[in-house]
């Protein structure tokens, strides 16, 4: 019996925050302890086939957890441990920031999906860049995903986004401007093409490298192509598609739907998918796929649409710690299945 399914009516018997908290308060328990290589025994699965390479790093598989399971880089040794390839932590902001009130989080079952309207809610570049500096580091690629503090103008963002990215840029492998969160005020106005460049141009100044975008599922087709288009001119890293959607497709049958914030989880993951192949066919520069990754089918069809590595954060809810495990189990065998030799071989074969 896998010990989270027992566990999980308890835990949707609380608050979706609430249980949150405990699930890392957990796992922030078992750092540095000896039940860390326990749960790398039990969850990592070591096989060359699962390697690649982007940005100028090595993952050793290609499933991440993506910004928001970690706002504040409490963890990332033990999702290691659990069996991931990376870690995105964040959303960070130059200001510490306590987010929206509560309630903010939002389950809908019968979807297998979460609606969230967070704000944003961490400790500050400060306390996150000290975290990360100290370590323990672990042995998969960091990456910290910068945000726009809420009191901080449109017309600032460089700087704001400068500021965070200098006080975590000694503790992280990679860098992630979020200009797409739709839960927190004035992000929508970031994601024009002036706009973009300036924020972007300003980390290429300063020495963020590698240096990703993330980009909104509700963006039109020709937003896109003028994000790629900036991405392409000032020579970035890659692209991490997509954020959560304000949209809410017809299919979603629990109440919950009516709630504001960002939809994630099972809908909308056919959505991510065509976003990510429009992009991955549109530029050379690696894309990470996220949303509705739950299992390997939906990982390999993102991987196959030209995503490089996928990221998940709703599919932990409701699958648990084993699902880095079990879609590593699964793409191997989809790879075997198929006739690639690794998972690099894989990435756009359905293009």
């Amino acid at each position: 019996m896998n010990p989270y399914r027992l566990a999980k009516p308890l835990l949707f018997s609380l608050p979706p925050e609430t249980a949150h908290r405990t699930i890392h308060g957990l796992l922030a328990a078992a750092r540095g302890t000896p039940a860390e290589p326990l749960l790398e025994r039990r969850y990592r699965v070591d096989d060359a086939r699962l390697a690649t390479r982007a940005f100028g790093l090595d993952f050793p598989n290609p499933v991440g957890v993506a910004a928001g399971f970690d706002k504040n880089a409490e963890i990332p040794t033990v999702l290691s441990a659990l069996g991931f390839g990376h870690v995105e932590v964040g959303g960070v902001t130059a200001e510490p920031q306590p987010g929206n009130p509560r309630p903010r989080m939002f389950r809908l079952p019968e979807d297998e999906a979460l609606i969230n309207r967070m704000g944003l809610n961490n400790e500050g570049a400060d306390a996150v860049g000290e975290r990360l500096a100290a370590g323990p580091h672990p042995d998969i690629p960091v990456g910290v995903n910068l945000a726009l503090s809420e009191v901080t103008p449109t017309e600032e963002a460089p700087e704001d986004y400068r500021y965070t990215y200098e006080r975590v840029a000694d503790g992280a492998d990679y860098f992630v401007v979020n200009v797409s969160c739709p839960n927190s005020e004035g992000f929508r106005d970031l994601q024009n093409r002036v706009s973009l460049e300036a924020i972007l141009g300003t980390l290429v100044d300063a020495g963020a490298d590698p240096l990703l975008v993330k980009l909104s599922p509700d963006l039109p087709d020709p937003a896109v192509e003028d994000a790629l288009e900036v991405v392409d001119d000032l020579g970035l890293d890659g692209v991490i598609a997509s954020n959560t959607t304000t949209s809410r497709p017809d299919t979603l049958r629990n109440p919950n739907r009516a709630e504001r914030g960002g939809l994630s989880g099972k809908p909308i993951e056919a959505e991510a998918t065509n976003m990510i192949r429009f992009i991955a066919e549109r530029t050379d520069v690696p894309v990470v796929g996220v949303g509705g990754v739950s299992d390997a089918e939906s990982a390999y069809r993102k991987i196959r649409a030209g995503a490089e590595m996928v990221q998940l954060y709703t599919g932990m809810v409701y699958e648990g710690p084993s699902i880095a495990r079990d879609i590593n189990r699964g793409l191997l065998d989809l790879l075997d299945r198929d006739g690639f030799d690794d998972v690099a071989d894989a990435v756009g074969s359905g293009l």
